[in-house]
């Protein structure tokens, strides 16, 4: 690579950082925000919600009177004759007759064995397992959203240690040329130097791609434009002091959704049974009615054409009892209490898992920490190793091979500390997400 080359990446790389102290940042706050307002699947589960609210309303638990209304109209035309032989000749045309109708009727079901009520509870609880799963959606997208942000966080801050490890090789290039010139370098140190930075520029390239696309998968999970200009986000992380996320595991099987939502199954097919059991007893209903009635009639040879209007109001109370339904009833009741007893199978199975995942999920963080801490002691070493090397390099005491294996070590230590910070901070988050606190904390 030329120095010409040289100088336009160079240039790139200055101006990528100009340009991103322009960027919008996007702070975690503002990521969770334009998530809950415009994540596709979290409103969908928001209409959920909304769903299982009406079911609950007085409007679909049958606790109302039913109303309808009923018209109807009838026009006869005849004509009427008879034979002359047998008598009276009889030739009557257009005989014509109207009848109208109109009644309201009212039913009203004033006991049904107690079906209505405990459908009510049934339904209020199933409106709580709606929220609840509403809230396992939310907590879901919040840690895929987070998933994304602070792999966003981890490829800026790779970026520019990229840069810097540029920056550094095109200072040993410029070295090199300089030393080449006065005869205290081959040509060979100008080469080796010039390769690092086709390597370093490549490598900074790939990173700038993979963090564009990585941006883009931010923009989907918040429902923002693919093309929408430039951002950057917040790469600061803080951990959860220790005693406080003890706190969180020893309640967490009182606030996992997972648990909570079984809780719920639970009480709606408790709910199940009595409903079924209501047929045993009987139904008493309500009924009444007012009537209209019209009748119009034309006259004929025998009598004369007549009106009759009438109208009144009829009401009553009717029982009804399914003394012995065929055993509809009885095997309703029966399959009932077996699926309330699957569903308690079901939370014992699932109560051994949420805690063997908690257990795992602990010590799966616990671990990425101390492997974060590790690897901030082992860059301390490798930064100061690196800028001994580069003493002893310009001194002329280690070749450039040696130097550039310093400066690799660090490059790695650097970018192995990125990913071991946002590890642990992930391995936290999904803890918190058993723990049932996620959406309780400051991310």
């Amino acid at each position: 690579m030329n120095s010409d080359k040289i100088l336009f990446v160079i240039a790139c790389c200055f101006s990528v950082a100009f340009y991103a102290q322009q960027e919008e940042v996007i702070s975690k706050e503002e990521a969770i925000r334009l998530a809950l307002e415009n994540n596709y699947g979290i409103k969908m589960a928001e209409n959920e919600v909304e769903i299982a609210e009406n079911n609950q309303g007085v409007l679909n638990l049958g606790y109302l009177p039913s109303v309808t209304g009923q018209a109807g109209a009838d026009y006869d035309l005849n004509n009427r004759f008879t034979d002359p032989e047998e008598g009276e000749p009889l030739d009557q045309r257009g005989i014509e007759s109207n009848a109208y109708r109109a009644s309201i009727n009212i039913d009203y079901t004033l006991f049904d064995g107690l079906g209505r009520y405990y459908n009510y509870q049934s339904l209020k609880q199933q409106y709580d397992l709606s929220e609840l799963q509403a809230r396992e959606t939310i907590e879901t997208t919040m840690l895929q959203l987070m998933t994304v942000y602070y792999e966003i966080a981890r490829l800026s801050e790779n970026m520019k240690v990229l840069e810097d490890v540029l920056e550094t090789s095109q200072e040993r290039v410029t070295r090199a040329q300089y030393q080449f010139e006065y005869g205290q370098q081959n040509n060979l140190a100008v080469l080796n130097a010039e390769v690092d930075v086709n390597n370093d520029s490549i490598a900074l390239i790939e990173a700038r791609q993979q963090l564009n696309n990585t941006k883009r998968d931010l923009n989907v999970l918040l429902n923002r434009q693919i093309t929408d200009k430039e951002f950057e986000v917040d790469t600061t992380v803080s951990f959860i002091p220790q005693l406080q996320l003890e706190s969180f595991v020893d309640e967490a099987e009182m606030n996992n959704v997972s648990l909570l939502q079984l809780e719920k199954n639970l009480n709606i097919s408790e709910y199940d049974i009595k409903i079924s059991k209501s047929g045993y007893l009987p139904t008493v209903g309500l009924n009444g009615s007012y009537g209209w009635n019209f009748n119009r009639s034309a006259a004929t040879a025998f009598f004369p054409g007549s009106s009759q209007r009438s109208d009144g109001i009829s009401g009553g109370v009717s029982l009804s009892w399914d003394l012995f339904d065929g055993g509809t009833t009885v095997t309703q009741v029966k399959n009932a209490k077996i699926r309330y007893e699957n569903q308690e199978l079901q939370k014992k199975q699932i109560e051994l898992e949420v805690k063997r995942d908690i257990a795992n999920a602990l010590g799966n963080y616990e671990n990425k920490l101390y492997i974060y801490r590790v690897q901030e002691e082992n860059v301390a070493t490798n930064r100061d190793n690196f800028e001994r090397s580069e003493e002893q390099f310009n001194l002329g005491r280690i070749t450039s091979i040696e130097f550039r294996q310093a400066q690799v070590n660090l490059l790695d230590a650097q970018t192995s500390l990125n990913l071991a910070k946002y590890d642990a901070k992930l391995a936290e988050l999904e803890l918190l997400q058993l723990t049932g606190q996620l959406l309780n904390i400051e991310l």
